[in-house]
């Protein structure tokens, strides 16, 4: 599982997410190589496709309408997971390791879920 971290995210869960499992790819927008900060959603989904990344964000208004567009012209992404702002950073983490560790890659194929999952 390749997570992209939007820009609105936290950066210390990156830090936190490697800590717990050195294995995954955590990037953030701003990285060298991802979208640059102020990329506009439906750039976003476009490179979280070509690049096989699982968007991680707290985007919960706009990005059901920005994934059903990019679905309506023929497109795919890994995943959507939108955060939930009352988890801790702590059990944001589990969360995202747990999902990374127990999901088939393309379990999360064109759909948007909510955490926590389980």
């Amino acid at each position: 599982m390749r997570y992209l971290l939007d820009e609105h995210i936290d950066p210390v869960l990156r830090r936190e997410l490697l800590r717990a499992d050195p294995a995954l790819e955590v990037w953030i927008i701003g990285d060298p190589g991802a979208p640059p900060r102020g990329t506009l959603d439906p750039d976003i989904l476009m490179w979280c496709e070509v690049n096989n990344f699982c968007l991680v964000t707290n985007n919960r208004k706009s990005m059901p309408r920005h994934l059903a567009d990019h679905l309506g012209l023929g497109h795919h992404i890994p995943g959507i997971l939108v955060v939930n702002l009352t988890m801790t950073m702590g059990q944001l983490i589990a969360e995202l390791v747990l999902i990374a560790g127990a999901s088939n890659d393309d379990e999360y194929r064109d759909l948007i879920l909510y955490l926590p999952l389980s």
